[in-house]
């Protein structure tokens, strides 16, 4: 069945995104073309809008419309923790368990010599420079239980040891293999309250 083009290529490109098959990018695009324009056009600026205002914190690199991020510049958050995560959707899951009040550090991934990550590609020395100069005084590793994460947690904790600071792992509440991004509140709370000592 032919298929008119500029529904093709909106199938095509809605299929590159996360988790979105053929199928689901085709009944995306069908909704789309039924939308009235209004709606249309209303998507699209948020998409714009999503890449031309979002911008990183330069403190801790979560997503960001100003040079601080709303955690950042709050003076409700225990500024003697910092939460290290992988990617700013962990924070997103772990603020929803209103379990932590800390600060937060996205490492933007994990260490994958197969992927060729290293860790002058991540934000581990920025950690470092923020523990030194920062009165930290826990650093919460909450990196997903796989073995990048583990290796990653291990690396992170090596270079921190030098330091007066306590360094922690969320518990095992979450699956091996699994990500927080996809974890329930529930979950993610009993793993912060059950931390663990790393050093």
């Amino acid at each position: 069945m032919l298929i008119a083009e500029p529904l093709q290529v909106a199938i095509e490109e809605l299929s590159k995104l996360p988790s979105i098959g053929k199928k689901t990018a085709q009944r995306l695009a069908l909704h789309i073309l039924k939308s009235d324009r209004q709606t249309v056009e209303a998507l699209v600026k948020s998409l714009i809008d999503l890449k031309e205002k979002i911008t990183f914190c330069r403190n801790c690199f979560n997503i960001s419309v100003d040079e601080l991020c709303d955690i950042c510049k709050s003076a409700k958050r225990d500024r003697s923790t910092i939460c290290v995560v992988e990617e700013a959707s962990d924070i997103i899951a772990i603020e929803k368990t209103n379990e932590y009040n800390g600060l937060y550090h996205v490492l933007g991934g994990v260490l994958n010599p197969l992927a060729n990550i290293t860790a002058e590609q991540l934000k581990i020395n920025e950690l470092i420079k923020r523990v030194e100069k920062e009165k930290v005084k826990e650093v919460i590793l909450a990196l997903n239980p796989d073995a990048e994460g583990d290796t990653t947690a291990l690396y992170i904790a090596k270079l921190i040891k030098h330091f007066p600071v306590k360094v922690t792992r969320i518990a095992r509440g979450l699956p091996i293999g699994g990500d927080l991004e996809f974890a329930d509140e529930a979950t993610i709370g009993r793993a912060f309250i059950g931390r663990i000592v790393v050093q």
